[in-house]
């Protein structure tokens, strides 16, 4: 019984593994591009 216990414990791990690489590869994982300007001070002494 712990055999099959351990056994679909690896066949779930696997599983989910193969579905994160999966969302990896197909989800679009690009973040939002925009320009920032921000003023800066240089102290230069």
């Amino acid at each position: 019984m712990m055999g099959r216990l351990i056994k679909l414990l690896v066949v779930v791990v696997v599983l989910g593994f193969a579905g994160l690489v999966a969302y990896a590869y197909l989800a679009d994982l690009s973040p939002v591009a925009q320009e920032v300007r921000l003023p800066v001070t240089l102290h230069a002494d």
